[in-house]
């Protein structure tokens, strides 16, 4: 049964990690294309935002994921 907790480790840490990533590459990417067209700005910080939604459900997945592989399956 151990080795449901390590993959429910595994799962969280990795889902964290890559949306560590994913918001440091989304938010240089931003910054990069405002510098470039200030006159966007408004509009490519409203579609960043709403990627930044969708990104951030990645880890919340992961872990209703995780905490079922803990309370049902190893459970």
């Amino acid at each position: 049964m151990e080795i449901v907790y390590l993959a429910a480790a595994f799962i969280i840490s990795v889902a964290a990690l890559t949306t560590g990533f994913g918001f440091a590459i989304l938010g240089g990417k931003l910054l990069e294309t405002t510098a470039r067209q200030p006159e966007l700005g408004d509009q490519l910080q409203t579609k960043t935002f709403i990627m930044a939604g969708l990104l951030d459900a990645i880890p919340m997945i992961g872990v209703g994921i995780a905490m079922y592989l803990i309370f049902v399956v190893a459970g």
